[in-house]
């Protein structure tokens, strides 16, 4: 499941490309402030803030908001999506340009995992599709493309920059939660050795 993921682009450069988006309501961020934490971070883990946007009033409302609430005792960041219904549920975006999976190494001496950093081709971000409780938010997951299955047997639910909107407005946009085609994504991977070899 996804643990960590990656949110490396400048907001005032996502904003831009929102603004050149046909058929995409007007931006504006919650409560008209900008956030103080909106910089470009190469690793987002469960509990720290994410980039998100919500659909209220017929405009696109960014915030800065945790990652998992928490449900007897446990966080909830990943939530699966097959046979539900999210038409009543809080949905949002949440930005990013990558997410990590992490597999054993091949190394035999290798302590650490390996980790494996996926981008989507041709663009540079992606929303994941989330709900939001508690003023929190969790990623949705369904089985796994063919790019991902190899490293994992879950992925999280990755929306095009173009289809965002859909995710927010459609009564019943379950038809985007599913996985992208083979060669979708590209995926990069980092050796973490430990004491064998350089940490990435």
């Amino acid at each position: 499941m996804c643990n960590d993921y990656a949110r490396e682009i400048e907001a005032d450069k996502w904003i831009q490309y929102m603004r050149e988006m046909e058929h995409v309501p007007p931006f504006e961020w919650a409560n008209d402030q900008t956030p103080n934490n909106i910089g470009p971070k190469q690793h987002i883990k469960i509990t720290e803030s994410g980039l998100t946007v919500g659909l209220k009033g017929g405009k696109l409302i960014g915030s800065m908001m945790k990652w998992a609430w928490k449900e007897r005792g446990r966080p909830i960041f990943n939530y699966i999506s097959e046979k539900r219904d999210f038409s009543h549920n809080d949905r949002y975006l949440i930005l990013a340009t990558g997410f990590y999976e992490y597999t054993a190494s091949k190394n035999p001496k290798a302590k650490l995992k390996e980790q494996h950093l996926f981008s989507l081709k041709g663009e540079e971000w992606f929303w994941v599709a989330g709900i939001v409780k508690h003023n929190a938010f969790t990623m949705l997951t369904t089985a796994p493309g063919p790019d991902i299955e190899p490293y994992h047997d879950r992925q999280i639910c990755i929306i095009p920059p173009k289809l965002g909107i859909d995710w927010l407005l459609y009564d019943h946009p379950e038809r985007l939660l599913k996985a992208p085609p083979t060669g979708t994504l590209g995926v990069k991977t980092l050796q973490r050795w430990g004491s064998s070899g350089p940490l990435s």
